[in-house]
């Protein structure tokens, strides 16, 4: 239990860094104030997740009627600084017109940045993000095109990378996607190759835009 309860909190404190990281690159440019006011609200989304986990109550969602794409366009504006600060270089290719789903805003933009930051920091410089439609639901991709290697890497499948990341301390991005991708109803999957990872997350369309 005690092992549990620390892991959320990591989770927790990991979720509040992610936003003061992306407060700190956008107030270095005055004119990136949406960027600072959104970087401002996950900061304080984070915070109110962390007191009701140390008061033991459980996250709340807040659902509405969501167009990905423009967050995602938000998301990668937000981090293409960090990006470029590393030398990679983020590319957008949007392929589902204009996807709607029921989702909170906030829990999405913190799965967002965690796949986009953990292809930045960890992956190859060359960063693709798209979107697709697949039947009723909307596939939304990270690759990046690796990092030169000794050897290649073994193949993990997603229950190792979960036993993988689940022991250290770099693991609470990815479970923090996975769940909020699965109280959305949604799937997460992750592979790695030789020449980078493929990150995905499917969520279902809103009864309206998947008619």
């Amino acid at each position: 239990m005690l092992r549990r309860r620390r892991t959320a909190l990591n989770e927790a404190v990991h979720e509040l860094r992610r936003p003061l990281q992306a407060l700190a690159l956008a107030t270095a440019n005055p004119i990136e104030r949406p960027a600072i006011e959104h970087s401002v609200r996950l900061a304080a989304t984070a915070l109110e997740r962390l007191e009701r986990e140390i008061n033991g109550e459980a996250p709340v969602l807040a659902p509405e009627a969501l167009a990905v794409e423009p967050l995602l366009e938000a998301t990668l504006s937000r981090w293409r600084p960090r990006a470029g600060a590393v030398g990679a270089d983020l590319a957008l290719r949007l392929r589902a017109g204009a996807a709607v789903v029921r989702a909170d805003p906030y829990a999405i933009s913190q799965a967002l940045d965690n796949l986009i930051l953990n292809a930045i920091e960890h992956g190859g410089p060359a960063i693709r993000v798209e979107t697709a439609r697949r039947a009723d639901r909307l596939l939304i991709s990270v690759r990046d095109s690796g990092r030169r290697r000794r050897r290649p890497p073994l193949a993990l499948d997603p229950t190792r990378w979960r036993e993988r990341v689940g022991a250290g301390r770099r693991g609470h991005g990815l479970r923090v996607v996975r769940r909020t991708v699965a109280a959305h109803g949604g799937g997460f999957s992750l592979r790695r190759w030789h020449d980078g990872a493929l990150a995905a997350i499917e969520l279902p369309l809103a009864e309206r835009d998947a008619a």
